[in-house]
């Protein structure tokens, strides 16, 4: 009776996004109103009243603040994001040849890099605008157009794998450094898909350019994991894709001061983001002053708030400072952000706050423990397949994270695995297939107005499942193998 009472909320939420006729939010309240009743009726037949009041006090708290470090993400991303659409268009006007080294620029740097800022699926619509400048588009550009999700473990600043630290009892940097080692097998598949991808496109990439792209992406990867281990979770993906990026741009396109100028211009937003949070991340008497300054920390085992040092801060600074300089109507991009936002932000308070109340009430630990009794080690397996799931149905790694990672992480504990490691798997995976998210991909097709059916969609895209997949059963292989 308790193991199915613990399971009746996450089985309601799966049913209602794959029926899909449930919008992710109307998922998200279903599965905290069951999720509070559940927990409330399991405390009160084992503790009585006085323990669910307590439970009550203590977890509603505690979901509010977590929800809070993403909330503020949220807003300020989309704020930003309408302030540089208010401000003009991001990519400059006309066409360009699709040459294979911008191909790759746009696909693995430059719209990765806007997701990791912004997130949301914005870098997705700026790859979508790049593309069709390139003269790409159909269903080609909205296959290519994917990989604006590929390093989502860090998309919005990521607030997803800093929400998945927090319930794993890891710290951001911890989860980071571990989901970026896991990148690696990822987008090296992830690139293979990419030069077919590039093919049946109409670029085709020569053997030399393959080379190319294939160092490029070992630097980018060694950078993402130096920044995760030196630095902070928030910018380990924008400074690495935002230096690649510039450094490929004087490579490649060789402009000319006028040209350069435009482009400076055009990017000033991004580039003063860039540096503001790497200098608030970098630069130690910076850092030393601000990460301290007015820092809220109402629970122990929550994330510290200091406003001056959070992205957020910056995200909304520099977007202001965008639109007056652009004189653009500041209520209005206001009100377009918060349209924009709401929806987000509600599911994600949803989803973490039942989060907690699985931890705190122990049903977590319930289902972890049902789930050893039944298959043994072999449990383990089912994390990779819970995360994918749970990445496709909700689009969000933070939504995904909220929901599975007290089940797994206390799955580890009970079968004796390394739980960050299986962590990581949950965070990786769940991230990289949020990118096949009816979401995105709905969108996608939206964008680039396809008559075509999702079934033959999906035909095309499914292979993108396969790196984070293959990845993630391979890791708990490993870990099953090793005993730890």
């Amino acid at each position: 009776m308790t193991t199915l009472l613990s399971l009746l909320p996450l089985l309601l939420v799966l049913g209602l996004l794959a029926s899909g006729r449930a919008s992710a939010l109307v998922a998200g309240l279903a599965g905290l109103a069951a999720t509070l009743a559940a927990s409330a009726t399991l405390v009160l037949q084992a503790e009585g009243p006085a323990a669910v009041a307590l439970l009550f006090r203590r977890e509603v708290p505690a979901g509010l603040w977590l929800s809070w470090h993403v909330i503020a993400i949220i807003v300020t991303g989309v704020f930003f994001h309408r302030a540089t659409l208010a401000r003009g268009g991001a990519l400059g006007a006309g066409t360009l040849e699709a040459s294979p080294r911008r191909l790759f620029s746009v696909c693995f740097l430059l719209a990765p890099f806007a997701e990791s800022v912004t997130g949301f699926g914005v870098g997705y619509i700026i790859a979508l605008a790049a593309l069709r400048r390139l003269g790409i588009g159909g269903m080609p550009a909205l296959l290519l157009g994917l990989y604006s999700q590929s390093l989502v473990p860090w998309g919005a600043l990521a607030i997803g794998t800093t929400v998945g630290a927090t319930l794993a009892g890891l710290t951001p940097g911890q989860l980071g450094l571990s989901s970026a080692v896991l990148q690696v097998p990822i987008h090296a598949m992830y690139l293979l898909l990419y030069w077919r991808f590039a093919r049946e496109a109409g670029v085709a990439v020569p053997a030399l350019q393959k080379l190319d792209d294939l160092l490029w992406t070992a630097a980018l990867l060694a950078l993402v994991w130096l920044a995760n281990r030196f630095s902070d979770v928030e910018i380990a993906a924008a400074a690495p894709t935002a230096l690649l990026l510039a450094v490929r741009f004087w490579r490649d396109e060789r402009p000319d001061g006028a040209r350069l100028r435009t482009t400076l211009r055009t990017a000033a937003p991004y580039v003063a983001l860039t540096l503001a949070l790497c200098a608030t991340r970098l630069v130690a008497p910076l850092r030393d002053l601000l990460k301290p300054l007015w820092a809220m920390r109402p629970f122990d085992n929550q994330p510290a708030f200091a406003p001056f040092y959070a992205p957020g801060f910056w995200l909304l600074a520099i977007g202001l400072a965008v639109v007056l300089m652009a004189r653009a109507p500041l209520a209005k991009v206001a009100a377009e952000a918060a349209r924009g936002a709401w929806r987000a932000c509600a599911v994600t308070l949803a989803f973490v706050v039942m989060a907690e109340f699985y931890v705190g009430s122990g049903m977590a630990t319930s289902i972890a423990e049902a789930l050893r009794a039944v298959a043994g080690r072999g449990a383990a397996l089912g994390v990779p397949l819970f995360a994918a799931v749970g990445g496709f149905l909700t689009g969000s790694g933070a939504a995904a994270n909220a929901m599975l990672m007290p089940m797994e992480t206390a799955l580890a504990h009970a079968l004796a695995l390394d739980p960050a490691w299986i962590a990581a798997v949950q965070n990786s995976v769940t991230a990289n297939l949020t990118m096949l998210s009816p979401i995105r991909v709905s969108m996608g097709a939206a964008i680039l107005a396809l008559s075509t059916s999702d079934a033959v969609l999906y035909r095309r895209a499914w292979p993108l499942a396969l790196p984070p997949l293959l990845t993630g059963v391979a890791a708990v292989l490993v870990l099953l193998a090793l005993g730890t």
